[in-house]
């Protein structure tokens, strides 16, 4: 049985170009009443979207998304997520959880303890935190709101999908990003895929050691990352 949650409605729609590597891509972002969170979220609607809309819930990341740092993948996620949609027609919902919820700075000082050896998991834990504490109700709370109740699922994540699902949001299929691998990332990739069942496609990470092909592909124990 699905939870009831509160409704929220939008607040205002602004038209704007967005640059994903190097292309212009028209989009309208969503702004809302009523989250049941407080936080500013928004929903930025791309291409056309159907009856059964394509979506990613793309939580923030300040070190990623706009510095473009290589410790975690969500930099091209956003940039592969934004491509595609325009592409599908659909939304990005950008989620402003940083951290896995636990915020800038205490995200940097997560960095600090993983450098000291452990994952990101337990960094999280260590600074006091649940490992991950993003709750997307706010996300099934955009979608109703935009008129949305089933989606394609844009994620590498079974934990959206379970949530979204218990909040009423029907899920047709659940497609995956592309891996991306670097000599930074790879242990954080590996805790992902073992600590919390992300989907790598056909890379086995084993115990999180990997390599990078000299030529510019990420290469994980022998696999060219697409």
């Amino acid at each position: 049985m699905s939870a009831r949650i509160p409704l929220a409605t939008v607040r205002r729609r602004v038209m704007v170009n967005l640059r994903v590597d190097s292309i212009a891509t028209p989009a309208r972002l969503i702004t809302f009443h009523g989250l049941v969170d407080g936080r500013e979220h928004i929903a930025i609607e791309l291409g056309e979207p159907g009856p059964i809309p394509m979506v990613r819930p793309h939580s923030e990341c300040l070190t990623g998304d706009v510095f473009g740092s290589e410790r975690c993948d969500s930099g091209p996620q956003l940039h592969e997520g934004v491509a595609r949609i325009a592409n599908a027609g659909g939304y990005v919902l950008y989620l402003r959880q940083e951290g896995r919820g636990i915020g800038l700075y205490e995200k940097l000082d997560a960095y600090a303890l993983q450098d000291r050896g452990l994952d990101t998991y337990d960094a999280n834990v260590a600074l006091g935190h649940d490992p991950d504490e993003r709750d997307y109700t706010v996300a099934a709370q955009m979608l109703r709101a935009l008129g949305v109740t089933k989606i394609v699922l844009l994620s590498n994540n079974p934990d959206k999908y379970w949530q979204l699902l218990n909040c009423g949001i029907e899920i047709t299929e659940q497609i995956p990003t592309r891996s991306y691998v670097s000599e930074s990332n790879v242990r954080y990739l590996s805790a992902k895929v073992q600590r919390a069942g992300h989907s790598l496609g056909d890379f086995d990470l084993g115990d999180g050691h990997g390599s990078v092909d000299q030529s510019g592909g990420s290469m994980i124990n022998g696999h060219r990352a697409r």
